[in-house]
């Protein structure tokens, strides 16, 4: 009798936790979908984003990942806007310009805390300051790009404007113009410099954004409505993105292995590898360092719109801890 009772309670346990995992793969194939405009295309250095298929970050988290491309912050802002997306991977600079022309945002992730926009020029030209560039043909990668904004730093910074340069889109990564000599000089990234030597960029001169205003470069930025809304979905991005930047910080060989097959310019895993490096470096900063992944310095960021509005290349004044919120970030 004892051993009947015991195996019928085995069989109606086994049959109860069977039923019970059934739901709970239902209820994990209800995920809730969040969708990232990006400010590029699917490209190496964000191999933590392409790498779900792989390492399931956000499904672990019930989210369901989607990434619409773009050619730089202010299309990533565009896009999801217009409802193509539900966070926009964009820099400060696109961020502050869209608040000034009234749009309710809020910033809600501190992606890259360092700033890794530069300006590259062969040795030949003798540009090694931002007066320098005066009179030149720039490239940047797009019209809406941080390249673009971040250049017109540099300018303001001594004084000049667009109208002193002569600016011609390049398009992503590309450094051809400059190699060639059809530009004088390129705005890029750190990442786009390590290409471009790659790609024949022989003795050059490098104008580091961050020696005169280090604002980030990334942060995701939701509408407000979203912000208020759809904090619980949100709650659980942000927790799968802290997650794969984790992993790519620790495991920056296998991402390399992953950006194979998943990025449109990761065909090399050396290079891949080497890319990786340097965005993760990007990715710490002293306040992440005390506070965790994606949190930021506001009083940075507050600096940053001050020097935007005083360089003219915004309006308003813009209190940022009104637009810049961390209470989301796990």
């Amino acid at each position: 009798m004892t051993s009947t009772i015991t195996r019928s309670s085995i069989a109606l346990a086994a049959g109860a936790l069977l039923a019970f995992g059934m739901v709970g793969t239902g209820q994990a194939q209800m995920l809730d979908k969040v969708t990232v405009a990006g400010w590029s295309k699917p490209i190496s250095e964000i191999t933590n984003l392409l790498a779900e298929p792989d390492k399931g970050f956000f499904k672990a988290k019930g989210i369901e990942l989607g990434y619409v491309p773009g050619t730089g912050g202010g299309s990533a802002i565009k896009n999801m806007l217009t409802g193509k997306a539900d966070v926009a991977f964009t820099d400060p600079a696109s961020f502050y310009q869209a608040l000034d022309k009234g749009e309710k945002l809020v910033a809600i992730y501190n992606i890259y805390p360092q700033n890794v926009f530069n300006v590259v020029s062969p040795k030949s030209r003798g540009i090694t300051k931002p007066s320098d560039l005066k009179g030149k043909k720039i490239g940047v990668y797009s019209l809406s790009s941080g390249t673009r904004q971040n250049l017109q730093v540099l300018l303001h910074q001594v004084g000049l404007t667009e109208k002193d340069v002569t600016i011609q889109v390049t398009g992503l990564l590309n450094f051809a113009p400059v190699i060639q000599g059809q530009v004088d000089a390129t705005a890029a990234t750190d990442t786009g410099l390590f290409v471009g030597k790659l790609k024949g960029l022989k003795e050059v001169n490098v104008i580091e954004v961050r020696d005169y205003l280090n604002v980030p470069s990334d942060m995701f930025v939701v509408t407000e409505e979203n912000y208020r809304n759809k904090k619980a979905v949100l709650r659980k991005f942000l927790s799968a993105y802290r997650d794969s930047a984790a992993w790519m910080i620790k495991n920056p060989k296998e991402a390399a292995k992953i950006a194979i097959k998943r990025s449109i310019n990761g065909r090399n895993e050396g290079v891949n590898l080497e890319i990786i490096k340097i965005r993760n470096i990007s990715a710490v900063s002293p306040t992440t360092d005390k506070k965790g992944l994606g949190h930021f310095d506001i009083d940075l960021l507050q600096k940053g719109a001050e020097t935007f509005r005083k360089l003219g290349l915004i309006k308003k004044r813009i209190d940022m801890s009104s637009v810049v919120k961390s209470d989301l970030i796990p």
